[in-house]
């Protein structure tokens, strides 16, 4: 019996199946249409449905399994890539080893982008992909399912309702996060915290861990034997620019001013989009070390994971400009990439160019979009 059924990614023998369903899918094939064809455009995707429905057959005639999915996922990964960042480099992975399941926790800036960054560094360095957690909250529509279980991720049940039934769809959600890595040696992402961290300040849910320990074997093996045998990896990712700034930035302000933010129907499919097409800068990987040593509960855990994800994470000159915004000089003491003091010498029309993309938001806005940005230097100075 399949006692994951309900939450795990698919197996290869189920991608022909759900490829089946997908290019039958006409909702999925006009978000693709759309997709590929931004700005103005868009308005021509619904024309153009039979025509992209024929290249990803095409595209996806050979696709058997997993793998072969992955492998044409790459490729949009690349392209993207190409397109919309200025570099994109990683640090870290020479220390960890290929063969090993770990369980990666990085901070949560992108709904999308922030695992399948994580993933595409990892392929790129001959270590298997990971599998993602990813909230039923995102899978609003049937083709979404499918979409992110055939490229490996699996459920959290945010929906469950009450007591009784969060804790049943917690406790199966690290069983399986277990089941993983010791059976499948397969590595995890997840999140650091439930929702982006809208401010830019990165920091870890103590119930996260809690959740993860729900696995804990207590009649063989301690609190801090079961959190240095999940092999926590804690995992820096950094943008330049955030392409979802100024809608966060509204959120921020809505909440600050009336107290509540109601999201809109699809908000979180234009975050996503939005995310993929937007012009990133400068993004980097910053993979840490595993967690080991003495731990009496989930906060010193949160705390760990916390120390390495605001020490490792890379500053831009984005981080250095918003700062000097909001306080009028730049920070003392505070290092950028390569553990250099920033200098702003030779960036005069980066600077213009950052301070124009903050003058065209509203102005009621302009104070949490550079918060989004200047926050992260805050938050390094503080672990100090």
């Amino acid at each position: 019996m399949d006692e994951f059924a309900d939450i795990r990614p698919y197996h290869d023998a189920e991608v022909p199946a759900v490829l089946s369903r997908l290019l039958a899918d006409n909702e999925f094939i006009a978000a693709i249409s759309s997709l590929r064809l931004q700005g103005w455009l868009a308005f021509l995707s619904p024309l153009l449905v039979p025509l992209v429905r024929w290249i990803l057959k095409r595209e996806l005639r050979n696709v058997s399994t997993v793998r072969d999915f992955q492998d044409i996922v790459k490729k949009y990964m690349d392209r993207m890539t190409e397109d919309t960042t200025t570099r994109f480099t990683v640090s870290g992975l020479d220390v960890l080893d290929s063969d090993k399941p770990y369980l990666f926790m990085s901070n949560h800036r992108d709904i999308a982008l922030d695992p399948a960054f994580l993933s595409y560094a990892l392929y790129h360095n001959d270590h298997d992909t990971v599998r993602i957690a990813i909230g039923d909250n995102l899978l609003t529509k049937p083709y979404i399912s499918d979409l992110m279980r055939i490229n490996k991720s699996f459920i959290v049940r945010r929906s469950a309702k009450g007591p009784r039934q969060i804790f049943a769809a917690y406790k199966k959600l690290s069983a399986y996060i277990r089941h993983s890595q010791e059976q499948d040696n397969n590595s995890i992402w997840i999140a650091q915290r439930e929702g982006r961290a809208k401010d830019g300040i990165d920091r870890t849910e103590p119930a996260i861990i809690k959740m993860l320990a729900m696995s804990q074997h207590k009649a063989r093996e301690s609190f801090s034997e079961y959190i240095n045998k999940l092999q926590i990896v804690p995992v820096a990712i950094s943008y330049e620019l955030d392409p979802c700034d100024g809608a966060k930035a509204k959120e921020l302000y809505e909440k600050a001013a009336h107290g509540e933010y109601e999201k809109s129907e699809h908000e979180d499919a234009t975050s996503i989009s939005l995310g993929i097409t937007g012009n990133k800068g400068h993004v980097h990987v910053s993979f840490g070390v595993p967690l080991s040593g003495e731990f009496d509960n989930a906060e010193q855990v949160a705390n760990a994971v916390d120390r390495q994800v605001v020490n490792n994470y890379i500053l831009h000159p984005s981080n250095f400009f918003a700062y000097k915004m909001l306080h009028g000089s730049y920070p003392d003491g505070v290092y950028s990439e390569n553990h250099t003091l920033f200098s702003p010498l030779g960036m005069e029309q980066r600077e213009r160019e950052f301070q124009l993309r903050m003058d065209a938001l509203p102005v009621e806005h302009k104070v949490y979009a550079l918060g989004i940005y200047a926050n992260t230097i805050e938050r390094k100075k503080s672990l100090c």
